[in-house]
């Protein structure tokens, strides 16, 4: 896309995502009805689960990407892997602030050190580590291609985030979508569209700050390059 077009999706796509965001929030305190059981702080539910949804699809993108640029070699992958990374950590963080403030009326306490709750942090420091190994290294490109293993490795942490909640003991409430006999949407008809504006509206943020994100770091690559041309032709000319 020319830099007009892609000026003009990004603002499509951020003033959609707002919008949507705006509607999400009117249905979460107006519209879809309180559940029966937990009360008033399940309405968490309708922005904690499309975080963590997006959060998944970022770092699915981080590894896909990050798989191919270490068979091909692109930097454009390696750029699209790490900017998705960004957007996973803004999405992740969500998550993990959320679920506090849910379980602290749910289960007495802020934090419990139980199966899902332990991976999801993990999986946080993974790629964490994977903004931190990038930059620690004194080659880039090693410091890149040590970071796309990470990035692969890391979303290793998402199916056992899934199925922790079955495999062990644990205080975190099974899958009511993704539940272990497959796909299906145990939810009362309101509840179920106000999860999917949730995801819709975070899809369509994801994808602005995606665009945004890879627009802006393929700018500072060609910066990048114009440098280094530069202090090459001041080299030759000393």
């Amino acid at each position: 896309m020319s830099q007009k077009q892609t000026q003009w999706a990004i603002g499509v796509l951020g003033t959609l995502g707002v919008v949507a965001v705006i509607a999400l929030h009117w249905m979460v305190f107006f519209w879809v009805p309180t559940e029966s059981t937990m009360g008033i702080v399940q309405r968490i539910y309708y922005i904690h689960i499309p975080a963590w949804w997006i959060a998944f699809l970022a770092f699915g993108a981080v590894a896909v990407c990050s798989a191919v640029y270490l068979w091909l070699g692109d930097d454009r992958l390696d750029r699209a892997a790490v900017t998705a990374a960004e957007a996973g950590m803004i999405f992740t963080t969500i998550g993990l602030l959320t679920g506090p403030l849910w379980g602290r009326v749910a289960w007495g306490v802020w934090w419990e050190w139980e199966p899902r709750l332990t991976s999801a942090l993990l999986l946080w420091f993974i790629f964490l580590g994977y903004f931190l190994v990038r930059r620690s290294t004194v080659n880039p490109e090693q410091g890149k291609r040590f970071a796309a293993v990470i990035g692969i490795i890391g979303v290793l942490d998402i199916p056992f985030i899934h199925v922790s909640v079955t495999w062990f003991r644990s205080l975190h409430p099974a899958a009511v979508v993704l539940n272990p006999d497959g796909f299906a949407m145990n939810l009362d008809p309101s509840m179920g569209a106000t999860l999917g504006v949730g995801l819709l509206a975070f899809s369509l943020v994801f994808a602005a700050l995606f665009l945004a994100g890879y627009t802006v770091a393929g700018y500072e690559h060609k910066l990048d390059l114009r440098e280094a041309a530069s202090a090459g032709a001041r080299g030759a000319e000393a």
